[in-house]
């Protein structure tokens, strides 16, 4: 695929019908075609800071751990090899519990966590919402509320604070604000309310916000990608340090499904198989360059920001798990594929900064664990799910079974059905956390009630208390009734299936801690390991912009740098 088209233009003002907009593959009538970027009416009433860069792009690499980042490290030679040369934060966090997608992203450029921005899960269940099925999907419309939840309208509008985008754009509105993601959550949370353009892997290519046609670039990527489809590819060559990890796991005991050793082999039209593959950051880095030339970033009066997730480490480790060989393989391809990125960007002369950092990050399957003598690593009991403990809690108190716990899975948040009086509801949780706390996979249960009680951890992230951790994810309008916890170790995946054998999504380390890159052409590189937070990283690029924000914008504090990069904490420390 091509990593660029050579357009100096821009998004066009004008809006088509809503018909064309839902379209992945747009006729060109439907095509919203680029005027040239203007220049502003006049000088904004705030300058950036004299030493602020043209662009900030915003990086984040789905389930993308500081382990991996560690355990790979000294095989990366592109993009990531480039970072490691910047600002390095090996022990950053997502401090908060529910280290899922969604929450995860909404940190990044928000500077909060999940309990100010609201983005508590990646699905959280709404009782009220008029539709059989209760849970609602964190960049759901929930105005345009579906039968089924799978077929919901895209928007950011769960999102209760502003993005770094939101902030740039309220203050310079000639600056571009641009997200491209291989999932629409990545996209939307990082973006925020005011984005100029946004584009997300679905389906067979890259779609948009209802009611947006797609750019010319987004058309031609699509038509790129499905050349791929249309091909396949005999799958990606086995580096030679990969090959310790190059072996079969079985998963069933037939042992006709296994992961372990896979290629990424992709046949003609398997759109499942080329999402969780290399293929797909590929595209969405095409996508982001073709971006920075149709719509000229880094190339107006004021900065511009750029906001790319790259997905396909999170399906892969979803898919494969994190030690084997095709996670080998998706690490070298993610560090060539942003080193390409990253030259595409030298080549056309723009004065950029990079972040990168990841929404979460990851745990190996069992299985495998097991073959590195880890006992403490196990699949979840079918016993811990929402529907075996309605009913056990049922039988104990009489009650109806049915939705008597309403859940994702058998961690996280736990809803209790809301036609249930105070009194009952209080003896349910009772009899819930008292069955819960007695099963050996069972870390801790605290009920809503002990949360909003709590007040908001602060201090290192990594000295926090399993209700700390809660407490950061917890905002009471849409968290559960209570919140379950494993242990260590254990998988909220009772049983493995192909594209999922593993997951994310826990209070522990593991699934917390994410690298933090900072590059900026010329800057003084250096590495600090004490542990440092995903919210930390929105007011460091307001001080390196010269954004003003008002007092206690943020719960993350300004990291300082280096003098040449024109990083300034200040105030907004």
């Amino acid at each position: 695929m091509a990593h660029s088209i050579s357009l100096s233009a821009r998004w066009g003002a004008s809006m088509l019908a809503a018909a064309c907009a839902v379209t992945l593959v747009l006729p060109y009538a439907c095509i919203a075609r680029p005027a040239p970027r203007a220049a502003p009416a006049a000088a904004p009433a705030v300058m950036p800071a004299a030493t602020a860069p043209k662009l900030i792009v915003a990086i984040a690499v789905d389930q993308f751990s500081a382990d991996l980042f560690a355990e790979y490290r000294a095989h990366f030679t592109g993009g990531l090899a480039r970072l490691g040369q910047g600002a390095v934060f090996p022990s950053g966090y997502q401090s908060h519990a529910a280290t899922e997608t969604c929450p995860g992203h909404a940190t990044i450029l928000t500077g909060v966590h999940p309990s100010r921005a609201g983005i508590i899960a990646n699905t959280w269940i709404d009782q009220s919402v008029g539709r059989a099925k209760k849970a609602v999907y964190c960049a759901e419309d929930v105005s345009k509320i579906a039968a089924d939840p799978k077929d919901y309208v895209a928007s950011v509008t769960h999102l209760l604070v502003p993005t770094l985008g939101d902030r740039m754009k309220a203050l310079w509105p000639a600056s571009r604000n641009v997200a491209v993601s291989g999932k629409d959550r990545g996209a939307l949370m990082m973006g925020g309310h005011a984005i100029d353009q946004v584009y997300w892997w679905r389906g067979s290519g890259f779609a948009t916000l209802e009611g947006r046609t797609l750019s010319p670039a987004a058309v031609k990527e699509n038509a790129s990608v499905a050349g791929v489809l249309g091909a396949g590819s005999p799958g990606f060559a086995l580096p030679e340090w990969c090959k310790g990890r190059d072996r079969a796991i079985p998963l069933n005991a037939s042992g006709t499904f296994s992961v372990g050793a896979g290629r990424f082999a992709l046949k003609a039209g398997d759109k499942s198989s080329f999402r969780a593959s290399p293929h797909l950051d590929r595209a969405t880095v095409d996508l982001a360059t073709e971006m920075v030339d149709e719509l000229e970033l880094g190339k107006g009066a004021v900065p511009d920001v750029l906001s790319v997730s790259l997905s396909a480490t999170d399906y892969v480790g979803h898919g494969f798990g994190t030690e084997g060989a095709e996670m080998c393989i998706q690490m070298q391809q993610l560090d060539l594929a942003l080193g390409d990125f990253f030259m595409a960007l030298d080549q056309r002369g723009i004065d950029y900064a990079v972040v990168l950092t990841a929404d979460h990050g990851g745990f190996d399957m069992p299985e495998r664990l097991d073959e590195q003598a880890l006992p403490a690593a196990a699949r979840a009991d079918k016993a811990l799910m929402p529907d075996a403990l309605s009913a056990v809690v049922a039988a104990k108190t009489g009650l109806e079974a049915r939705d008597l716990f309403q859940a994702d899975g058998p961690s996280g948040d736990f809803w209790v059905r809301r036609d249930l009086s105070d009194a009952d509801k209080a003896r349910v949780i009772a009899i819930a956390k008292a069955e819960l706390m007695a099963h050996p996979q069972v870390a801790a249960v605290f009920a809503a009630g002990e949360l909003a009680a709590a007040q908001m951890p602060s201090g290192s992230p990594e000295t926090w208390g399993l209700m700390d951790r809660a407490k950061a994810s917890f905002y009471q309008p849409r968290s559960g009734d209570m919140v379950v916890v494993l242990k260590r170790g254990v998988v909220p995946i009772p049983e493995a299936g192909p594209g999922y054998v593993a997951t994310h999504g826990s209070v522990w380390d593991y699934d917390r801690r994410v690298p933090m890159l900072f590059w900026r052409k010329g800057m003084t590189g250096f590495e600090q390991p004490s542990p440092v937070q995903t919210i930390d990283i929105a007011p460091t690029l307001v001080a390196l912009l010269g954004l003003p924000v008002g007092a206690g914008a943020f719960d993350g504090r300004c990291l300082d740098l280096d003098a040449g990069v024109g990083n300034t904490c200040g105030a907004a420390k």
